[in-house]
């Protein structure tokens, strides 16, 4: 079948799209007809070439970064009229949004619904919009490929990744994924053989974090708030060549997507990861800069930007005087920590994650390893937060998530009350509350994991909250579900210095006594969480029992002698 391949962007074809066309004219040399630029009768241009297939790179508009939503409807519709049977559109995994709620390897089931401020996002929902709707009796592929590296491309992280100097968002170290020209190109190639209609993320094994692939690069990094990019755009805001701000919230939150669903339905596998197609962009953008294939191979990042590096040198500085000096945190119980895989069920107070943190230096110090969190949006939101949550460990708490720790027989750390909890009255602050939906139970039924509580004693006091102010700006801003009146807090933001008592209790065995199905029986579910809050809340009761101040005193050395 003969294939039309339109790139209906300003000037000449781009790279990729003659790339494609050598490809596919290997096949078969008088079946493919490339059309560069805006030839303005699409009708004429397509009966010409009597093409079946049409492949469709993002039509763009005059100004940077935006899409050309009128020359696409004018191709589409000409398509549509013109005998096309097959057409393969070129989105971009961009349609997602950056969001601190982007859970991570999106899928393609994802809603297409964004309803955010991010006007990047709605450009390439409007296109895929517009696509089924004029292409409703065609078959119609939709391919979202992430960032695409290219020579000579204006992609956002093609040009930041290119230059001596990249502007970045402070505070703010996402993980992206980089795919290859050539990897693009087969993604193509395989949607126009095998598939028959719908969307596939297309998108390589592996990730890489901004500030590593800046440096790999050697571009230097200059981080501004984003109330500064703000400015500076609204400054420039008629100049042609500069992006819009909302493209650089692509660099403020991690966006990744899955790739299932190309591998199995497609058949294709990128073959370069990020890492790889970052080299081989330098190699031909910046030779001098291109780094050593040995060093390529070497380097490994944490899909969710968990950075091994960053908890022990934290570990060795600032948690370690909060552990050891400011809140005088004494332990019981780690032996409990199995080896393999667990669920950890804790209590959450005070509102800040402060808890968290020390529950993982903790683990991390005396049984080394590293358990993984699963946190609320509103812990990456702030610039300063997302680095620190996301480089120990930190993920949006979601079934998918859960698997991903489990299935590599590593720790995950709930909170079963949620971000409510957190936000507990002083006076019910030791009194457990409602645990959710009990998603951590199912968690732990699904994944075959033991499930260890554990409770601590002396956070409700650093943040003690006496008063919440239900103000919506603040709910929108911070994503917290009131504004809490919390002596010394709002006032002086520090913690006062409580003592810390944290005691870890013997692991319930659910994976020994009901199967993975039990997850989906709600009174299985229901009486292993009645068990665990009932062991939790004996625990709080029988420590506060034996606490006799609020900042000095031992419990467990009491409770020995």
């Amino acid at each position: 079948m003969r294939v039309a391949v339109v790139d209906p962007g300003a000037g000449g074809p781009s790279s990729a799209a003659e790339r494609l066309a050598a490809v596919l004219s290997e096949r078969g040399p008088d079946s493919i007809t490339l059309v560069s630029g805006r030839p303005g009768d699409y009708d004429a241009v397509l009966a010409a070439s009597q093409a079946g297939c049409l492949v469709c790179l993002p039509p763009s508009g005059r100004r940077k970064g935006t899409l050309d939503l009128g020359e696409a409807e004018r191709l589409f519709k000409s398509a549509a009229q013109g005998g096309i049977r097959h057409v393969v559109l070129i989105s971009s995994a961009e349609v997602y949004g950056p969001r601190p709620h982007n859970v991570g390897f999106l899928a393609e089931t994802r809603p297409r619904t964004y309803s955010g401020r991010n006007a990047v996002a709605r450009e390439w929902i409007a296109l895929e919009e517009l696509a089924e709707t004029v292409l409703e009796q065609v078959r119609l592929t939709i391919l979202r490929p992430a960032s695409v590296l290219t020579e000579s491309g204006d992609g956002y992280l093609s040009r930041l990744l290119r230059g001596c100097c990249a502007v970045t968002l402070v505070g703010h170290d996402p993980t992206l994924q980089l795919l290859g020209q050539e990897d693009l190109v087969g993604a193509i190639c395989a949607a126009l053989d095998r598939s028959q209609g719908g969307i596939y993320n297309v998108s390589p094994d592996g990730v890489i974090p901004l500030r590593a692939a800046l440096r790999l690069a050697k571009t230097r990094r200059l981080p501004l708030p984003r109330s500064v990019h703000r400015l500076g755009r609204w400054l420039l805001r008629r100049a042609a060549n500069v992006d819009p701000v909302e493209q650089v919230d692509y660099v403020r939150y991690s966006w990744t997507v899955g790739n299932q669903k190309m591998r199995s339905e497609l058949g294709f596998t990128p073959s370069q990861s990020s890492v790889e197609a970052l080299a081989t962009f330098l190699e031909l953008t910046k030779p001098r800069a291109a780094p050593d294939p040995a060093t390529v191979r070497d380097l490994r990042f944490d899909d969710y930007g968990l950075d091994t590096r960053y908890v022990a040198s934290y570990g060795r500085s600032l948690i370690a005087f909060l552990r050891h000096v400011y809140w005088r945190i004494e332990h019981r119980g780690l032996e409990h920590i199995p080896q393999g895989r667990a669920v950890l069920a804790g209590v959450h107070r005070g509102f800040m994650p402060l808890d968290a943190v020390m529950t993982l230096h903790l683990i991390v110090a005396e049984r080394s390893r590293c358990p993984r969190f699963l946190i609320h949006p509103t812990l990456i939101k702030m610039p300063c937060q997302f680095n620190f949550m996301t480089k120990l460990g930190g993920m949006i708490a979601c079934q998918e998530n859960a698997d991903y720790v489990l299935e590599r027989d590593e720790l995950l750390g709930v909170y079963p009350e949620g971000i409510h909890g957190a936000f507990t009255y002083y006076r019910d602050a030791y009194t457990l509350g409602r645990f959710g939906r009990d998603e951590y139970v199912r968690m732990a039924l699904r994944g075959r994991a033991p499930i260890v509580p554990f409770v601590t004693v002396g956070t409700p006091e650093i943040f003690p909250i006496f008063g919440k102010i239900n103000w919506r700006w603040w709910k929108r801003f911070s994503l917290w579900p009131c504004f809490p009146i919390a002596p010394p807090f709002p006032l002086l933001p520090i913690p006062l210095p409580t003592k810390w008592h944290i005691q870890f209790l013997e692991p319930l065995h659910v994976e020994e006594t009901y199967p993975p199905e039990a997850a989906n029986d709600k009174e299985v579910v229901e009486q292993i969480t009645q068990e665990v809050r009932r062991r939790m809340q004996s625990a709080i009761d029988a420590m506060l029992a034996r606490r006799r101040h609020i900042f000095f005193g031992s419990i467990f050395k009491r409770e020995t002698n």
